[in-house]
């Protein structure tokens, strides 16, 4: 399962020439895509896991494809991997229903592969409007935080997360440009997936198109 999965990636960010790449997952609610590009370990599935038991459009959980004018997202919408205890987490949400068996013993510890909501599969080739950009950090027991970040601190974090922009070249940093020119962006720290899931929240509720 886990050599699958990072096939299917690999498919993508090393053939895909007409999109920006970001390690990225999406989720979209009222027409407003929410961006969440993170490294491995930083809670990104688990937090879209949680967002799309409560009504969040999952359009990837791994993957974000970005237009030339950073105005619309596409996703990949599959099942969302989750690892380790986050297994446990999901399942005390969204019982055992949705869940392939485990995988033990990988690189990675517990493997197990959540399906996605039918609505959002229904909908997995409806492109988004990103209006922010989120960086997860997760550790268990942090009191949850919030910070916005300026434009320049913004594109840079997400040039970590980009895997062609310098194939694209000048495309792929206008992307990235026009991203960040229209969406507010933050850093998020928090222990829980309530606590994550209710900085989410605040921001749409905030949020601007």
């Amino acid at each position: 399962m886990p050599l699958l999965e990072w096939g299917l990636n690999w498919c993508v960010y090393e053939h895909v020439q007409d999109r920006l790449v970001l390690h990225a997952a999406v989720v979209e609610k009222e027409e407003r895509a929410l961006i969440i590009p993170a490294p491995p370990g930083s809670g990104k599935s688990t937090l879209v896991a949680g967002l799309s038991c409560a009504g969040w459009r999952l359009l990837s959980d791994e993957l974000a494809l970005l237009t030339w004018t950073g105005g619309q997202v596409e996703g990949l919408c599959r099942p969302i991997s989750l690892k380790n205890a986050s297994i446990g987490v999901l399942r005390g949400i969204a019982g055992e229903e949705p869940f392939s068996p485990t995988v033990t013993d990988t690189l990675k510890g517990d493997v197990a592969l959540m399906r996605p909501p039918r609505a959002s599969v229904e909908r997995a080739e409806e492109p988004a409007r990103p209006f922010a950009v989120v960086f997860p950090s997760f550790s268990f027991g942090t009191a949850p935080s919030m910070m916005e970040l300026g434009p320049a601190m913004a594109f840079g974090k997400l040039l970590e997360n980009a895997f062609n922009v310098s194939a694209l070249r000048e495309k792929g940093f206008s992307a990235l440009g026009n991203l960040v020119d229209h969406c507010c962006c933050y850093c998020i720290e928090y222990g829980s997936l309530a606590d994550g899931m209710a900085l989410v929240q605040d921001i749409h509720r905030a949020g601007r198109v």
